[in-house]
C-alpha cells in the first residue's frame, strides 16, 4: 500500500532533521519564490524564512506596492512587472474582519455588502492571482501554487455554525484551488496547487480571537507551512492541508 500523505510528511520531516545536522541540503531545491501579502504577519515571516534559505524572494502587498487583489487591473499590473519562473507562488492575503464588520454569530447578522467583501478578498483575490500567475510558473519541473485557507472553510468540519461569510468565502477558495489544480495538471506537468491552513497565528488578523485557540508566532507558522510545502508531491495537488501536513475535509 502506498504511504499516506501524513506518513510521507513525517518521513520528510525526519529527513530534514538529519539534513539540518549537516548531512545534506536542508530543503528541496527552490530558487525563486513570490509571496503575495508579504506585509502581513504570516507573509512577512514566510519571506524572511525563504530569504534565510537563500531563495530569491519577490514580494507584493497593498501597503508597500499598492496591490489590491480585489481589483483585477491592480493584480494584472503588479504581476506583469514580475519575471519568473517561480518555484513557489504563495498567497498569504486575507481578512477576517473587513471594514469593521466582525464575523456573524447568526444568520440574522448576514449583510450582503459584508459578504461580498469577504468573497472579494478571500476568494476572488487569490483566484485572480492564480490567473495571472500561470505565465510565471514553469511548464515543466516541480512548482507550487498555494493559498492560505482556513479550517473553518471546511464544510465537513463545520460543527459550530456562525461566521457564515468568512466560512463561505474560504470554502469557495478551496474550490478555486481544486479546480485550478485540474487545469494546471494539463498545462504545467509538475505543478502542485494546494490550499493550506496555517493554524491560529499571533497576528493582527487574529488578535481578538487568540484566547479561544492555541496560537503560534508568525515565524513558527512560516516554518510549519514551508515544511508542508517541501513535503508535497504531485498527487497532493488539489488538496487542502493543515500546518501539520494533514488533509482537511472539504
Amino acid at each position: 500500500m502506498a504511504p499516506s500523505y501524513t506518513d510521507r510528511f513525517a518521513n520528510e520531516k525526519q529527513e530534514m532533521h538529519v539534513e539540518a545536522a549537516g548531512l545534506g541540503p536542508i530543503c528541496l531545491a527552490m530558487e525563486n519564490a513570490l509571496i503575495i501579502g508579504a506585509s502581513g504577519g504570516i507573509g512577512g515571516a514566510l519571506a524572511t524564512a525563504l530569504h534565510q534559505r537563500g531563495v530569491a524572494v519577490s514580494t507584493l502587498s497593498r501597503s508597500v506596492d499598492g496591490l489590491d487583489i480585489t481589483h483585477e487591473a491592480s493584480v494584472a499590473r503588479a504581476m506583469a512587472g514580475l519575471h519568473g519562473p517561480f518555484d513557489l507562488v504563495l498567497v498569504a492575503s486575507g481578512g477576517l474582519e473587513i471594514d469593521g464588520m466582525a464575523p456573524e454569530k447568526s444568520l440574522r447578522q448576514i449583510d450582503a455588502q459584508a459578504m461580498a467583501a469577504q468573497f472579494a478578498l478571500n476568494c476572488i483575490g487569490p483566484a485572480l492571482v492564480l490567473k495571472y500567475a500561470l505565465p510565471l510558473l514553469p511548464r515543466t519541473g516541480r512548482c507550487v501554487f498555494a493559498a492560505l485557507s482556513a479550517r473553518v472553510g471546511s464544510i465537513g468540519d463545520n460543527r459550530l455554525g456562525g461566521w457564515v461569510s468568512y466560512r463561505a468565502a474560504k470554502a469557495a477558495l478551496n474550490q478555486v484551488i481544486h479546480t485550478g489544480a485540474i487545469e494546471l495538471a494539463r498545462s504545467h506537468k509538475g505543478a502542485i496547487c494546494v490550499a493550506l491552513h496555517p493554524g491560529t497565528v499571533q497576528t493582527d488578523f487574529t488578535q481578538k480571537y487568540l484566547g479561544r485557540h492555541p496560537a503560534v508566532p508568525p515565524a513558527t507558522a512560516a516554518a510549519n507551512l514551508l515544511a508542508v510545502i517541501d513535503g508535497l508531491q504531485h498527487p497532493d495537488s488539489g488538496g487542502f492541508f493543515d500546518w501539520q501536513g494533514k488533509s482537511v475535509p472539504w
